[in-house]
C-alpha cells in the first residue's frame, strides 16, 4: 500500500467515523469519538486491503485495456463477494465479540441495518479503487502507445532521409558516365552537356530534401533531362509528353521521373534503326512512364536502386502503390499522383494525436459510468437512512433505487460496448447482404 492510498483511506476513516459518531453514538464524548475512529479504521483498512488484493489479483490476470468487459464483470462479482464476507466478519467481531451483543439480533434491527449500510459503504470504497485502477491502466496504455508511435515515426523519417540521400550520388554517377562518353565522341557537346548538367544538378540539390513536388515541376525537370539525353543519343531516343493540364497541380516524389528515365536508358539499347521511344503521360490519377522493350544484355544482374528507391519512398508517404507492368513489347511504370502534400510522419497507422484522442474518449466514457455508480452507491444508502429514521413503515427509497438502478444498468451496457457490438453485427449483416446481391 503506497502513501497516496494510506492518505485516502485515512480520510475515509475520518469521514465515516465522524458520521457514525454524530448520528449513531448517543454519548458525545472525546473517548467515544476516539474509540469510534479506531473502529472505523479497523473497518476501512481491512476492507481496503481486501479490495486492493482482489483488484491487484484480477489486474494481473486480466488487463483493463485488453479484457475490459471480462475484467469489469469479474471485478463486480469479486467485489461483492469480498465485501459481503468482510463486512459480516468485521461486524461479528465488533458487535458479538467486542460489544458482547446477542447473536440472535445480528441480522435484524439496528445490527441488520448496519450490516446493510456497511456493505454499501464497502462497495463504494471498492468502486473507487476499481475506477482508480482502470484510469491508471488506460493512462499507462496511452503513454505506451504514444511512445511506440514516436519510435515508429522516427524510424520512418530516418529511413526516408536515407532513401533521399541515395539520389545525390546516384544521379551524379550516371551523369558522369554520360559526360565521359560525350568527351570522347563530341567535346563541344560535352561542354554544353556540362552546363546543362549543372542546371539539372541544382534542381536535384533543391528538391532532394522535399517529400513531394508538383507534377509541373517534375515534368519541367524531366524535359530538361531528356534534352541532355537527346544530346548524347540524338535520333536513337525519342520522348513524348502527354500530361493533362489538371494533373500538373498534383504531387509526386521528387526526381522520380529522372530515376525512371535512367532505368529506361540503362536497361535498353537504342540505335537509329531501332530507336527507343519513351512516353510520359497521365491517366486516372497516375503518372505513366512507358517505353518499348529492347532489353540490353547485361554482364551482371542489376540492383534496381532507382526503381526500388521510388517504391520505398511512396510506401512511406501513402498507401497507394507503385505498379510495374512488363510484356514482350513494352515496360511500364505507374506512379500515383497525390492530391495533397503530406509528410512521412502523417502516414503512420496510429498517429500520436489519434492515440491520445482514442484513449481520452474511452477514459471519459468510463469516468462517466463510474461517477454515476459512485453517486448511486452514496445517495441511495443516504436516502434509505433518511427513510428508516423518518418513516420506516413506508420504504419509499426503493422506488428511486430501482429507477436509478435501471438507468445505471443501461449506462453499463452502453459503456462496455454490448449494444455497440450488436449494432456492428447488424450493420455487417446488411453490408454482406448487399454485397451478395451485387
Amino acid at each position: 500500500m503506497n502513501k497516496r492510498s494510506l492518505i485516502t483511506i485515512s480520510w475515509i476513516t475520518f469521514i465515516i467515523g465522524t458520521i457514525i459518531f454524530v448520528f449513531f453514538v448517543p454519548e458525545k464524548t472525546v473517548e467515544n469519538y476516539i474509540t469510534n475512529i479506531l473502529i472505523s479504521a479497523f473497518y476501512t483498512f481491512t476492507i481496503a486491503l481486501g479490495n486492493g488484493f482482489i483488484n491487484d489479483y484480477l489486474s494481473r490476470r486480466f488487463s483493463w485495456v485488453d479484457h475490459t468487459r471480462k475484467r469489469t464483470i469479474l471485478g463486480v462479482i469479486g467485489a461483492i463477494l469480498v465485501n459481503v464476507i468482510l463486512v459480516f466478519v468485521l461486524n461479528y467481531i465488533n458487535f458479538i465479540i467486542y460489544q458482547k451483543q446477542d447473536f440472535s439480533k445480528f441480522f435484524s434491527g439496528e445490527m441488520g441495518f448496519f450490516n446493510w449500510f456497511s456493505i454499501n459503504i464497502a462497495l463504494l470504497i471498492s468502486a473507487i479503487l476499481h475506477a482508480k485502477g482502470f484510469i491508471e491502466e488506460w493512462k499507462k496504455s496511452s503513454r505506451k502507445e504514444v511512445v511506440e508511435q514516436k519510435l515508429i515515426a522516427k524510424s520512418a523519417n530516418a529511413q526516408f532521409e536515407s532513401l533521399k540521400n541515395q539520389l545525390d550520388p546516384h544521379f551524379l554517377f550516371n551523369s558522369l558516365n554520360v559526360l565521359s562518353s560525350l568527351i570522347d565522341e563530341n567535346p563541344n557537346q560535352a561542354q554544353r552537356f556540362t552546363a546543362s548538367m549543372s542546371k539539372i544538378y541544382r534542381y536535384v540539390l533543391e528538391q532532394k530534401d522535399k517529400e513531394l513536388v508538383t507534377v509541373a515541376e517534375e515534368i519541367e525537370f524531366a524535359k530538361t533531362y531528356c534534352n541532355l539525353l537527346k544530346t548524347r543519343f540524338e535520333d536513337s531516343v525519342s520522348f513524348e509528353f502527354k500530361v493533362n493540364e489538371t494533373d500538373l497541380k498534383s504531387y509526386v516524389v521528387p526526381l522520380s521521373l529522372q530515376l525512371l528515365l535512367e532505368n529506361c536508358i540503362k536497361h535498353n539499347f537504342a540505335t537509329s534503326t531501332k530507336p527507343l521511344h519513351i512516353k510520359i503521360y497521365s491517366e486516372n490519377g497516375f503518372l505513366f512512364i512507358e517505353n518499348n522493350l529492347q532489353e540490353r544484355e547485361q554482364m551482371k544482374e542489376s540492383a534496381g536502386i532507382g526503381l526500388s528507391n521510388i517504391v520505398q519512398r511512396y510506401s512511406l508517404l501513402t498507401k497507394q502503390n507503385v505498379f510495374i507492368e512488363k510484356s514482350e513489347d513494352f515496360f511500364k511504370v505507374k506512379i500515383p499522383m497525390l492530391t495533397q502534400k503530406i509528410t512521412a510522419m502523417n502516414t503512420q497507422p496510429s498517429p500520436e494525436s489519434m492515440a491520445y484522442q482514442k484513449a481520452a474518449k474511452r477514459v471519459e466514457e468510463l469516468k462517466g459510468f463510474y461517477s454515476n455508480l459512485i453517486s448511486y452507491v452514496i445517495i441511495i444508502p443516504f436516502l434509505a437512512f433518511i427513510n428508516y429514521y423518518t418513516s420506516p413503515q413506508y420504504l419509499w427509497f426503493i422506488w428511486p433505487m430501482l429507477g436509478w438502478g435501471f438507468g445505471l444498468s443501461i449506462h453499463a451496457l452502453k459503456t462496455y460496448g454490448i449494444g455497440r457490438n450488436w449494432e456492428e453485427k447488424q450493420i455487417q449483416k446488411i453490408l454482406d447482404r448487399e454485397n451478395s446481391k451485387n
